[in-house]
């Protein structure tokens, strides 16, 4: 990643400063001792809180200070009806929530709280149990337990937060994209780059609009050079989204492009669920060059090469060695 905030990115975005990796620290040296995790509920921001949990119907059964950043957190019992997923999250695992709702219900405990915010309007958002809550529900449960924390800026960061099902491409891409629509709405002239802890990876923006798209876009033919040249831009997010927007554009039409040649391939007989990934491999000049373009113009080139594709020239032997992503997520 980009070391200043004023360099260029390869998608044509300015590159925000690069983010370090927080390095090992010496064992106790962070965070407060238990004696010190004790908390008062007697600020203003917390008699709040709790006066607002008791006004939904909940109650508050603990509250401590988080060991490793002291920050506040109060433990509470919230009524199941009360409290949703945030509205940018990924969709609900039909699968994933029924094996939980199961477990549950055969152990008889719910020991894994789910993390509340106070919503904009009246209630709570939860940015990770989304497949806890539906579980619970399926069982009929009337409250859950959850984690009640002050700051509601909390909810935008739901990859970080995740201890459910591992998000897949797909997943990550539509997230961010809801993520990046709901804090466009509360922060219209903050810098993208302002949020990338929350976001995680600019190329999420730019995939998650090709699903939005097109819910079988196979993303992880294009994530690898897609990841490498994008990065998160100090402009505005509007502005930031726009560009986005335009190189979404650009690989969902190289994209029809290759299901082209993809469907001439599999006229003359090739068989493979790599057959996207060995096109755009066989049309990708990155890894001969020895400066990295920019994303545009890459996009571009291996557009070119596409069109000209002669699949008369492709042996099986060609696709079988070639590897890759499979071609859907």
């Amino acid at each position: 990643m980009a070391t200043t905030s004023t360099a260029k990115s390869k998608s044509g975005l300015k590159r925000a400063p690069a983010r370090r990796r927080p390095r090992k620290q010496k064992a106790g040296s962070r965070g407060i001792a238990p004696a010190e995790c004790r908390l008062a509920v007697d600020s203003p921001e917390l008699q709040s809180l709790l006066k607002t949990i008791e006004g939904e119907g909940g109650i508050v059964v603990g509250a401590y200070n988080d060991p490793l950043g002291k920050n506040p957190l109060l433990v509470a019992i919230l009524p199941i009806d009360r409290i949703e997923p945030t509205p940018f999250q990924r969709d609900l695992s039909q699968v994933h929530h029924r094996r939980l709702a199961d477990v549950i219900d055969r152990t008889g405990y719910f020991l894994d709280p789910v993390i509340a915010v106070t919503a904009p309007s009246k209630g709570f958002w939860t940015p990770n149990g989304r497949h806890r809550l539906d579980a619970m529900r399926r069982l009929g449960a009337k409250a859950i337990t959850a984690l009640v924390v002050p700051k509601r800026e909390l909810a935008w960061q739901i990859l970080a937060l995740n201890t459910e099902k591992a998000h897949n491409l797909r997943d990550k891409s539509l997230e961010v994209i809801r993520i990046v629509r709901d804090l466009i709405q509360e922060n219209p002239n903050r810098q993208e780059k302002d949020f990338s802890y929350y976001l995680e990876e600019a190329s999420f923006v730019t995939l998650g609009l090709c699903y939005e798209k097109n819910p079988r876009f196979s993303g992880a033919v294009y994530n690898s050079f897609v990841r490498r040249l994008t990065e998160f831009s100090d402009d505005s997010l509007p502005k930031a989204l726009k560009q986005h927007e335009k190189i979404a554009g650009m690989i969902l039409e190289l994209d029809g492009k290759v299901a082209e040649v993809v469907q001439k391939l599999k006229a003359k007989g090739f068989v493979s669920p790599y057959l996207k990934s060995f096109v755009v491999a066989r049309s990708n000049p990155l890894r001969f060059m020895k400066e990295a373009p920019e994303l545009e113009e890459l996009l571009k080139t291996i557009r070119g090469k596409v069109e000209r594709f002669n699949v008369d020239k492709i042996k099986q032997s060609d696709i079988v060695a070639s590897g890759g992503a499979p071609d859907d997520d």
